[in-house]
Formats: structure tokens, C-alpha cells, sequence
């Protein structure tokens, strides 16, 4: 059994429950009455998206090695980020890192080929939502990603750092996303939106969303889960 290193508080919020559902679901997927060992190196989500909005990719990736070489040091046998923006620089990481690390956007794109869509919504962060990082292994796969339009994208993107990133949710906040699903929907024909934010499943799950949610923190913690377990 390998022992993760996961790297945290990118918010809170989503380190939460990334711990939870990782420990319990090793012991169920195990079916064995025990938790696995594992190492959680927090850092700060604040630094990490002010340093995407200045583009220092170079500092942004001193700053998160430093945390996965603490992991490293912690025994850890593989690594992984719990948030998608950082995926920013993930290939940097990867070059860089002595141990593996799981993509969240890799794993993602690997569910929405399995679920056989072709057009799908995404929301996050304003830089997951205009950078080219996530679409590109969708678009590989000829997967097409739509992202809302530019006031959409800075409303989406204000409301994850102001209120989800605290454990906030607001109905008027979810009415507004709601809506601008709905939109995407009916002049893109996405099939499914992507939760792009670890955050998002705060507010936004299928049982509330005009189309079907792809939740990146569940398919992470999935292909986490069988990574520990793997042989």
C-alpha cells in the first residue's frame, strides 16, 4: 500500500473533504477495518492564486515543490494537488517532482470519455476557465470545452474567492450559476458542466444543475484511492 502526500488548503474547504473521502474510501474499497497513512502539506490558497493572477509561474512552482519535497520527506510515495488551478503548472511540477503526481484535470478528462461527451461546460477559477491547461487533453480526446462568457467567467470567478473559498454559500449565488448553466446549455448544447473548482460541489451537484455535474474532486479522490492501493 503507497502512502499519499497530498498537498492542501487550496481552500480549506476541499482539504476536508478530500481527507475524508480518501481515508474512508481506501477502508471500502479495501474492505478492510483500518485507515491509511497519509500526509497532508497545507499551503496558502491566497498566495497561490495571487501568484497566478501576476503570472510568476516560476515562484509558483518553487512555492508548491517546497510543499511536495516536505511531503517527500514525510515518506510519502506519491503526491497530489487538491485544487485545479495550481494544475497551472502541473507538467513543471511533474518534471520537477521525485514522486508521481495524480492530475485532477487528467483523471476529469479520462471520466468525460468514459461518460462519452462530446461538449461540456466548465467553471472554476478565472484562470482554470481562460488558460489553456484543462482544455487541452479535452480537446486531444476531441472533447470540446465551453466556457461562459467574460462577465459570466468574473462573476463565477468572485464568487469562488469571496465566498466558497470560505465555506460560504448563498442561494442568490447559486440561482445566478444555475443560470448561467441553463445558457450554456441551450446555446452550446453542453451535455455536462465540469466543476472545475474543488470548492464548486459546495454549491453545485447534480440533484441542482441544468446538466449533469463532472466533480473534479470526487474523480480525484477516486483515482487517489486506487493509486494508495495499488500494488
Amino acid at each position: 500500500m503507497k502512502k499519499l502526500g497530498l498537498v492542501g488548503g487550496m481552500g480549506p474547504e476541499s482539504t476536508i473533504p478530500y481527507y475524508h473521502d480518501i481515508v474512508y474510501g481506501v477502508q471500502q474499497k479495501s474492505g478492510k477495518h483500518f485507515f491509511p497513512n497519509l500526509t497532508i502539506e497545507s499551503v496558502d490558497v491566497f498566495e497561490v492564486l495571487h501568484l497566478c493572477s501576476e503570472k510568476k509561474y516560476d515562484e509558483l512552482t518553487a512555492y508548491l515543490m517546497q510543499a511536495i519535497h516536505n511531503l517527500v520527506k514525510s515518506g510519502a510515495d506519491f503526491a497530489a494537488l487538491s485544487a485545479n488551478t495550481p494544475h497551472i503548472i502541473f507538467n513543471r511540477l511533474q518534471e520537477q517532482s521525485p514522486i508521481p503526481l495524480i492530475s485532477i484535470v487528467e483523471a476529469s478528462c479520462l471520466e468525460a470519455e468514459r461518460r462519452k461527451l462530446r461538449t461540456v461546460g466548465l467553471l472554476g477559477t478565472v484562470f482554470t476557465m481562460r488558460e489553456n491547461f484543462f482544455k487541452k487533453p479535452f480537446a486531444e480526446k476531441n472533447i470540446q470545452i465551453i466556457t461562459p462568457d467574460d462577465s459570466e467567467m468574473d462573476f463565477v470567478n468572485a464568487k469562488i474567492a469571496s465566498e466558497l473559498e470560505l465555506g460560504i454559500v448563498k442561494q442568490d449565488t447559486l440561482g445566478v450559476l444555475q443560470r448561467i448553466i441553463l445558457r450554456m446549455k441551450e446555446e452550446n448544447r453542453i451535455e455536462a458542466v465540469i466543476l472545475g473548482c474543488t470548492e464548486l460541489p459546495l454549491i453545485l451537484h447534480d440533484a441542482v444543475s441544468p446538466v449533469s455535474c463532472i466533480d473534479t474532486m470526487k474523480i480525484h479522490i477516486h483515482a487517489i484511492v486506487d493509486a494508495i492501493l495499488e500494488e
